[in-house]
């Protein structure tokens, strides 16, 4: 079975079952305000690293380098945002994860271990001669 749909059948499922825990623990009213204020403050919380993420790709561009971690942050951010608007827990605590630089910079390493990164020697180019060639049938444009 694909792990798409499996994550798909197993979330909610979780989710309802952590639900079901929390609720029955600190009560129903408690439950659903921390599931609004988790969504809150890790919307504003989203936000504000996302500005912090744009200002310095625009400070990485400026130094005419390639923003390529900023752009891989700013998607995790948006992505840690979707799950903070999803109600429940545990993909509050996988958004939260995702929104903290120390933690996400520590995703990011794992993953990035998982993939490895090609080798570029330093002439990284094709060498070759060409000769133009004066047509007289070409049309042109």
């Amino acid at each position: 079975m694909n792990s798409f749909f499996l994550g798909i059948i197993l979330v909610p499922i979780i989710e309802i079952y952590l639900l079901i825990k929390i609720g029955s623990e600190i009560g129903a009213l408690t439950t659903i305000l921390l599931i609004f204020t988790t969504a809150i403050v890790g919307l504003y919380y989203a936000k504000y690293e996302g500005l912090n993420t744009l200002k310095s790709g625009f400070a990485q561009l400026s130094k005419n380098e390639t923003p390529a971690y900023e752009v891989i942050s700013g998607a995790a951010i948006a992505f840690a945002a979707l799950l903070l608007i999803i109600p429940g827990f545990a993909t509050d605590v996988v958004g939260f994860l995702l929104i903290f630089p120390f933690s996400r910079k520590f995703i990011f390493n794992l993953f990035s271990k998982k993939f490895p990164q090609k080798k570029r020697g330093k002439n990284n180019f094709i060498d070759g001669e060409f000769e133009d060639i004066d047509d007289d049938n070409d049309r042109k444009i």
